[in-house]
């Protein structure tokens, strides 16, 4: 069959090399005769997997010794709490930014634990931007700062680590992990689901500084401390096996193709020919400010909604699936993570730019 180029927000596309290695491997793992699925979480074959993920997500990252790998369930949603829970250590409020869907969601659940000082918001604009750093009003007593690098809803991103001084920086990298180089020592939390850069979903990857472990509060239950999973190695209960063991693969696929550093020249490029392809026509519109344009999520709107049934559609003919925006934004939406190749961005311009002329 002809080649499909999923843009879906997440579950995303995987690498094919990635999905035909696991195809190979799903029935006999290594010649021990059974499937990754079925092996115990604390067997040696897959103790071997998991300390070979966390060898290689440290490497990619460059990740500090004082920092903790963890790979948890529950999504990124679940840290919206387990974040306030353990990182507010007797302190009763928290700095959030919002500039989106999921900043909005991460507040709303952090105000069940603590008062929540929105320091800036995009709010008033549509979220269709990033308000200017010097307009923010942090509060010097606020146990840490969060954030959502890259909202996947409206594709607005930070380009730039925000600087907020000491205060413990906690970051929402669902949707930009590893798609460039990290500082992370600029962080004391990074969290981030797995099925849009890292692997299938089921999975999250928490990167955490040792000295924000322990002193959680008060009746947290024991799933959602930090210390739990960090000195069980994330193996207090079943772990995610399958999705971990993915998540290894993508891992070893990003180092083949060069690291961080390529991935970002990938990435950029992408997102680069396709916001020219949409600015140069009368016929799309992106309503993100240029200066904060995510390179992961492109959302933009025809000139007509009117045919934005028919543009789907025939998109999906041409093997170009999941486009449509998010019900709040309406419009189409491209996804372009990792796993999604040149080649498949270069299929939908010509594609856009094909369904221009025959609908003007």
């Amino acid at each position: 069959m002809a080649r499909i180029f999923n843009f879906s927000a997440g579950p995303a596309m995987l690498p094919r090399e990635v999905m035909e290695r696991a195809a190979a491997e799903m029935t006999d793992w290594h010649g021990r005769g059974i499937s990754v699925m079925e092996m115990s979480h604390r067997s040696r074959e897959f103790i071997s997997i998991a300390e070979k993920a966390e060898a290689d997500i440290r490497e990619l990252m460059a990740i500090p010794d004082n920092y903790r790998v963890l790979f948890l369930q529950g999504g990124a949603s679940s840290q919206f709490a387990m974040v306030p829970l353990n990182l507010l250590r007797g302190r009763g409020t928290a700095d959030y930014i919002n500039t989106g869907m999921w900043s909005k969601k991460a507040i709303a659940e952090a105000r069940r634990f603590c008062e929540v000082n929105v320091a800036a918001s995009g709010e008033t604009g549509g979220f269709t931007g990033i308000p200017p750093r010097s307009e923010w009003s942090l509060n010097p007593d606020a146990a840490y700062v969060h954030y959502t690098p890259n909202e996947t809803i409206g594709g607005v991103e930070f380009f730039d680590v925000p600087d907020v001084g000491d205060v413990p920086l906690v970051a929402d990298m669902s949707s930009t992990i590893l798609s460039r180089p990290v500082d992370v020592s600029r962080y004391g939390v990074i969290y981030a689901g797995a099925q849009k850069n890292i692997g299938p979903a089921g999975l999250t990857v928490v990167i955490v500084r040792d000295d924000l472990i322990g002193g959680e509060a008060p009746g947290t239950p024991t799933m959602f401390s930090y210390a739990t999973h960090s000195k069980a190695g994330s193996m207090y209960n079943t772990p995610p096996t399958y999705s971990w063991y993915m998540a290894g693969l993508v891992f070893e696929w990003i180092k083949e193709k060069g690291g961080l550093k390529a991935m970002a020249e990938i990435n950029r490029r992408k997102s680069e020919k396709l916001y020219k392809a949409i600015d140069e026509s009368d016929f799309y519109h992106n309503p993100v400010d240029p200066a904060c344009r995510s390179w992961m999520n492109v959302p933009f709107t025809l000139s007509d909604p009117g045919l934005d049934g028919k543009f789907l559609g025939q998109a999906e003919e041409a093997g170009l699936i999941t486009l449509k925006g998010h019900r709040s934004v309406g419009g189409m939406r491209a996804s372009i993570y990792n796993a999604m190749p040149e080649e498949g961005v270069d299929a939908l311009i010509e594609f856009m730019k094909d369904f221009e002329k025959k609908n003007t």
